[in-house]
């Protein structure tokens, strides 16, 4: 006789809640931190005849070495250190974990944090470790680096902007946190082209270091490209455990051809910065909200009437306008909503919803 799932299954994955995508079909979707803008029509065309073109019969270049040398260009990656690619850096986070997922090993992460960095933890069979943040999100060092000497951890993440907060912490303490560390520390960049501040120039200072970074906040989600960059002796052994033929063959000829063009995407990025500056003034000006420094795409605000969050959220849903709900996700983020920098258009029409939102809320 067979037996059930819960027989078979290991209990802590049976325990889990599957990430959720909500539908967004038909709404202003401002909940995934994705670039609002297109490419151009002529990058668009070039993109249509590549897919057109590509031997998808055929396996990809399994190492994917033009595609390394366009993104050891673009991203800055110093020379002597290697690069590694995944289908999406949420690929790369479980090739991290599941590298370092000795009997009784912890995965060290901050609170409020990237959901994946504790799931992924679990799928690999590790032990999670969060060291709350401080009430104004900052990091709180004494108590990272308490948690640091006696959980001994195998690998940190360190998001930098942090996500879903979106400060970018102070760089001296992840500095402090990096050399503390007895394993690896891997600082995840996703939000890098918003922040004007990196790690990457400390690649060869640290040899514990790792920086992560993705193309899905410069406008390339649609393709899942992850990359992870550091130095050889850590990224060989990593390589063994990435699947092959991980990164198909038409993310490839994309992420090659945009890439040619990066330009376009660092102004878009400038131009989502600009936004960011014009929406966070007006949220600012609203009764109602609290709004927090952010140097991301996004932008997390508290609404300061009780319970309020869940109110405002599905009046904003009624309103065809889809945030992010993160009210009740961690105590530090009681009454908080995330919304995603849109276009012009999209932000006026978020605000527009939220107003009658709060509105709404307050009778």
């Amino acid at each position: 006789m067979s037996r059930s799932p819960d027989q078979v299954i290991r209990p802590e994955i049976l325990a889990l809640s599957a990430y959720h995508v909500p539908p967004a079909s038909g709404m202003v979707k401002l909940d995934a931190m994705e670039n609002p803008y297109s490419l151009p029509s002529e990058l668009c065309e070039e993109i249509a005849q590549l897919a057109a073109s590509a031997p998808i019969n055929r396996y990809p270049d399994p190492i994917a070495a033009t595609l390394k040398a366009a993104l050891r260009e673009t991203q800055a990656v110093p020379e002597g250190m290697d690069i590694m690619l995944g289908n999406g850096s949420d690929e790369i986070i479980q090739i991290i974990a599941l590298a370092s997922a000795r009997p009784g090993a912890v995965l060290m992460s901050v609170e409020p944090a990237f959901v994946m960095f504790r799931m992924i933890a679990t799928f690999a069979g590790m032990g999670y470790v969060g060291v709350p943040l401080k009430a104004d999100f900052s990091l709180d060092v004494d108590a990272m680096l308490a948690a640091i000497a006696r959980h001994q951890p195998a690998v940190i993440f360190i998001a930098y902007p942090n996500n879903p907060t979106g400060n970018l912490f102070d760089a001296e303490a992840v500095s402090r946190i990096i050399g503390a560390a007895p394993g690896i520390v891997v600082v995840d960049e996703a939000y890098h082209a918003f922040a004007d501040a990196t790690f990457m120039d400390k690649l060869a200072q640290y040899p514990n270091l790792l920086l992560m970074r993705t193309l899905s906040k410069l406008g390339l989600a649609g393709i899942r490209l992850g990359l992870l960059a550091g130095r050889r002796e850590w990224l060989t052994h990593l390589e063994k455990l990435r699947l092959p033929y991980n990164v198909g063959i038409v993310t490839q000829l994309i992420a090659e051809r945009v890439l040619q063009h990066h330009d376009i995407l660092l102004q878009q990025a400038g131009a989502i910065k600009a936004e960011r500056t014009l929406m966070s003034g007006r949220l600012a000006a609203l009764n109602g909200i609290e709004i927090f420094p952010t140097s991301a795409n996004f932008i997390l605000f508290r609404v300061t009437q009780r319970n309020g969050a869940s109110q405002v959220f599905q009046s904003l849903k009624k309103r065809d306008v889809l945030i992010k709900n993160l009210d009740g996700s961690h105590p530090l983020l009681e009454n908080c909503l995330r919304v995603t920098v849109g276009t012009a258009g999209e932000n006026a029409q978020f605000l527009e919803a939220l107003r009658a939102s709060l509105k709404k809320s307050d009778n």
